[in-house]
């Protein structure tokens, strides 16, 4: 990439603008008019740069943007992000004041934040209760409900409830009925609050929802992984794919440093692991669990280079890993390594790299460096 090798970069990440566009209008054809669209960007937008983005996902129309704290939410603010935001996760009630501030909608899932937030008299932050139908992670339980409305209702100030939302806890599976007991659970709680006099915002369906269950979009839906191109599971890829593309967003590079011979014999590496059983040929790369390839993928790892695959020889390093590319003869210092991304011949892919190296696609991606470049185009 002409830009890389303008900065000087050794590894970096490449965001395809077009495969964005084209996963939000295959979510987008999923939904009723109606239907809010949030689009979950927490966690450094899965690895893929969180303010870029939103930006991008602002510009294409998403309703709202879901993230994780409120740091990320201000953040967010500062870089002239004006769509609603919710904070997904746990907001301290000392940064109350802080989301009112900054129009920035928090998530309310016990009774000590109901509490602390119901009891301030100025700058009152949206809020979204949570429910806990089924997932045993964050949410009041169903027996808590009555209590939670009679502290809405008894609050010193109207409260300005604008959402209530719940988390599948099953939704990957397309065969288990356990989503359908969440959302009949969930229409009941919705039910209450608004018997009870609440207009608001009702939300369940992450990714997977929004593919397979039509009938968890509700008021909005909160789509993460498969706005960056990847499937939230292998059955749901299995159940879906013939009806629904997704086009991976980001690609994973960096370029060979060295390139050196060894005899058979010779051993690699830290603690000297593995030993090479021909005369060969390596190329070392400098990423290692550093900048997010797994230490896992010791002795196993796969990647790219000219379109074929170069298996990771010995243990992977802070910094570096070596390469086995004897059989690709014309690797040359400066060729550049596909760590994650299509090649001319061969799709070395996030999934692929998930299953070697014993994890799931997420952790894959956000779990890529942040201070590694992301080049957006």
């Amino acid at each position: 990439m002409k830009d890389r090798e303008q900065r000087g970069f050794r590894t970096w990440v490449e965001i395809n603008k077009d495969a964005i566009r084209a996963n939000y209008r295959t979510f987008r054809s999923l939904l009723r008019p109606e239907v809010k669209f949030m689009a979950v960007v927490k966690s450094n937008a899965y690895g893929h740069g969180m303010v870029e983005y939103a930006k991008e996902l602002d510009s294409l129309g998403a309703d709202w943007l879901g993230v994780d704290e409120l740091s990320e939410a201000i953040t967010l603010r500062k870089a002239g992000i004006k769509k609603p935001i919710l904070v997904l996760g746990f907001t301290s009630p000392e940064g109350f004041v802080l989301a009112s501030e900054n129009d920035i909608s928090v998530t309310i899932s016990n009774f000590t934040s109901l509490n602390a937030v119901s009891t301030l008299k100025t700058k009152l932050p949206k809020i979204h209760i949570k429910i806990d139908t089924g997932l045993h992670r964050q949410g009041f339980l169903l027996p808590e409900l009555p209590d939670v409305l009679s502290s809405l209702l008894a609050s010193r100030s109207p409260l300005a409830v604008e959402g209530l939302y719940t988390h599948f806890a099953a939704a990957e599976s397309p065969s288990s009925p356990y989503s359908l007991e969440q959302i009949n659970q969930f229409k009941l709680c919705r039910d209450q609050f608004m018997q009870a006099g609440f207009s608001l915002i009702a939300h369940t369906a992450g990714t997977a929802a929004t593919m397979l269950l039509p009938e968890s979009h509700f008021d909005m839906v909160r789509v993460g992984i498969g706005l960056y191109g990847l499937w939230p599971s292998s059955e749901v890829k299995q159940y879906a794919e013939k009806r629904i593309a997704l086009d991976p967003v980001l690609s994973w590079k960096a370029i060979v440093g060295d390139v050196k011979s060894l005899k058979c014999g010779d051993k690699i590496g830290y603690d000297l692991t593995e030993t090479v059983s021909r005369d060969s040929r390596v190329a070392i790369c400098g990423i290692g669990y550093w900048h997010g390839f797994f230490r896992s993928l010791s002795s196993k790892g796969i990647v790219g280079i000219h379109g074929k695959p170069a298996k990771v020889l010995g243990r992977v390093s802070m910094d570096m890993i070596v390469l086995d590319v004897t059989d690709i003869p014309e690797v040359q210092t400066g060729d550049e390594v596909v760590i994650i991304g299509n090649s001319e011949k061969n799709n070395f892919s996030a999934e692929v790299l998930a299953e070697t190296a014993g994890t799931i696609n997420y952790e894959i991606v956000t779990r890529i460096n942040p201070l590694i470049p992301r080049i957006y185009a």
